[in-house]
């Protein structure tokens, strides 16, 4: 009985740290979107030069430990421009992600059929104008599950921003812990809590991904 009012308590005191852990996957996200459809349109349909900055990009952070890009961004980057911990990890773990972002819209892409592109140049539509209205519609479609895989992903390596002092889930885990002294405690509310999210964002990517298929 003990245990199970030590580890309400425990919930209440980490689940502050619940909208920063959300706060910090949203963010990240939404620039590794960003990062990762532009990089992808580059390496599919732009010149030599910008295929080459895509894929080096892609490559290089891919083989980067996101926490090492964690450090650079917060200890050297931010020395001279004014990020707090919250955005120099949010910024960082979206960094990261747009390269494994730009894989899955890369083959989202040339997924689909090239003569779709031929077919809305050959009725007066710009290149842009085709991608934009015909091929990206339905690269989207195809890149949702992957990006699903992806979405989830972010949200566990959102507790790396702990070690720039961010108060995620796992930060204020970690203060219950040093605390109490009762690390089974907070580190089993922080995994309930995970659990949970992960499983809420399992079920809302899959419902958005059935509604985008019903749609097209």
């Amino acid at each position: 009985m003990e245990f199970f009012q030590d580890l309400v308590t425990t919930l209440n005191f980490i689940l502050q740290g619940l909208w920063v852990t959300i706060g910090v996957t949203i963010v990240a996200l939404v620039v590794g979107l960003v990062f990762g459809v532009v990089t992808a349109m580059l390496r599919v349909y732009g010149n030599a030069f910008f295929q080459r900055i895509a894929t080096v990009y892609s490559v290089i952070v891919r083989a980067v430990p996101v926490i090492v890009i964690i450090f650079i961004l917060y200890f050297v980057i931010a020395r001279f421009v004014n990020l707090s911990p919250f955005w120099a990890g949010s910024l960082a773990l979206g960094f990261a992600s747009g390269a494994y972002q730009t894989e899955i819209f890369r083959g989202a892409f040339q997924s689909v059929p090239s003569g779709q592109m031929v077919a809305a140049r050959a009725i007066g539509m710009s290149r842009w104008q085709a991608i934009q209205s015909i091929i990206f519609p339905q690269a989207v479609r195809l890149a949702l599950p992957g990006w699903g895989n992806e979405a989830t992903l972010v949200l566990k390596d959102s507790t790396l921003v702990f070690v720039v002092g961010v108060p995620e889930i796992l930060r204020r885990a970690q203060q219950v812990s040093a605390r109490t002294l009762e690390p089974f405690v907070a580190y089993a509310a922080a995994l309930l809590l995970y659990l949970a999210l992960t499983l809420l964002t399992t079920q809302l990517l899959q419902w958005l991904e059935r509604r985008y298929r019903l749609q097209m």
